[in-house]
């Protein structure tokens, strides 16, 4: 039997499991009924797997040869649902990104895997992976030894897509895929006074401005226009009565690029300019880069081998799709072995699914949760075979 045969029949059995996995949402790294959900049906199907850091599953199928790592991550948000589904989140957490269908998807792949075991030439590690919202659940499993025993040679995420791609259609980007990102916060320190005595001030709000406004010049006039790089201030707060300067003002934001050398290079100017505006100004400031991770670089030799697979397995559904500047911690995975990261439709917008991802309204089309789980286990079974 084919992989995708098996896995419309798995269908209803994957539908199941993530509308579980939806109505309890947990968040970050605190994810004890998803991990023992997660824990409880691999062992179910046979495998030993290990709770390798806090609510991070690994499972191995196979032995020997090389070795190939399937991702899902399991988090949800931290908002409330407005979906409206019978199946809604029960408590103030959400699946609005599709964590849910990621984590069933790999579940399905891992189910038809262990049934073709014997037939494997290599080895597959599963990864259900906590805290990416947050971007550090697959360092912190990085940390705890995910990539070795047995050595990962290669390694495979998929995201679900809406509002975008049409339903069970694969996306697939070659070389730049997701953007680095680091957040910052710019605190500026000055002096108070009364609104109608400003020289008596050192103004941390106007010094803030300045720093703000400087900020855009890297973009503009330090980076070349060729190059993709973006810097936004999200928050700004200072004050609390409109008569009164206050001592302080603070800036949070993030750096979004691919490249490892304009990173560093907008991380420093960033904290050249605030420094000296601030200087000028008569304040001070801080700057504080708090998270950060790299881009995601799909391997081009390891994405085309892929998409030949996926091809062979749903014919045309398969489509280059565009690179973002959204992030995501899978890149810290890219950035060890050979990668390729997919998106994977779930209802577009012509389909009537018109809200993307983080949207507490939003709807996803379960027919693509077979054809993931599919991709998921055919790339397996194929990379395997033809890298003994």
């Amino acid at each position: 039997m084919s992989t995708i045969q098996r896995a419309k029949e798995l269908s209803n059995e994957m539908i199941e499991n993530r509308r579980y996995i939806h109505r309890f949402p947990e968040i970050n790294d605190d994810l004890p009924r998803t991990t023992k959900f997660v824990i409880d049906k691999l062992t179910e199907m046979g495998y030993e797997p290990e709770e390798i850091c806090k609510s991070a599953v690994v499972a191995i199928a196979g032995h020997g040869g090389k070795t190939i790592m399937l991702r899902a991550d399991m988090d949800a948000l931290p908002m409330k649902e407005e979906s409206g589904l019978p199946f809604s989140s029960e408590n103030d957490y959400a699946h609005t990104c599709g964590h849910d269908i990621h984590t069933a998807m790999l579940l399905g792949a891992a189910k038809i895997l262990k049934e073709k075991e014997n037939d494997l030439k290599g080895t597959v590690k599963f990864m259900f992976q906590p805290a990416e919202e947050p971007v550090t659940g697959a360092k912190a499993m990085i940390d705890a030894g995910l990539m070795e025993n047995p050595k990962v040679d290669a390694a495979m995420a998929m995201h679900i897509n809406a509002a975008d791609l049409p339903t069970g259609v694969i996306g697939y980007t070659i070389g730049e895929t997701f953007a680095s990102a680091d957040r910052f916060r710019i605190t500026v320190k000055g002096l108070g006074s009364h609104g109608a005595q400003p020289h008596n001030s050192a103004d941390p709000i106007n010094s803030a401005v300045h720093i703000h406004l400087a900020l855009q010049e890297i973009l503009s006039r330090e980076i070349s226009p060729l190059e993709n790089a973006v810097v936004t201030i999200g928050m700004f707060q200072a004050g609390t009565a409109g008569n009164a300067i206050p001592e302080t003002a603070v800036m949070e934001g993030t750096v979004r690029t691919y490249k490892k050398d304009i990173r560093e290079f907008i991380v420093k100017r960033i904290e050249e300019i605030s420094t000296l505006t601030a200087k000028a100004f008569r304040t001070e400031c801080e700057v504080d880069f708090y998270t950060g991770v790299p881009a995601i670089i799909s391997d081009e030799n390891i994405t085309d081998e892929f998409v030949g697979y996926i091809k062979e397995l749903i014919g045309d559904k398969v489509v280059p799709y565009k690179k973002q500047m959204l992030s995501e911690d899978f890149s810290y995975i890219s950035d060890l072995v050979p990668s390729t990261y997919l998106a994977l439709g779930a209802g577009s917008k012509e389909e009537g699914y018109k809200y993307g991802l983080h949207n507490p309204q939003i709807l996803f089309n379960e027919d693509a949760i077979h054809v993931g789980a599919a991709v998921f286990a055919e790339c397996a079974i194929k990379y395997l075979e033809n890298n003994q």
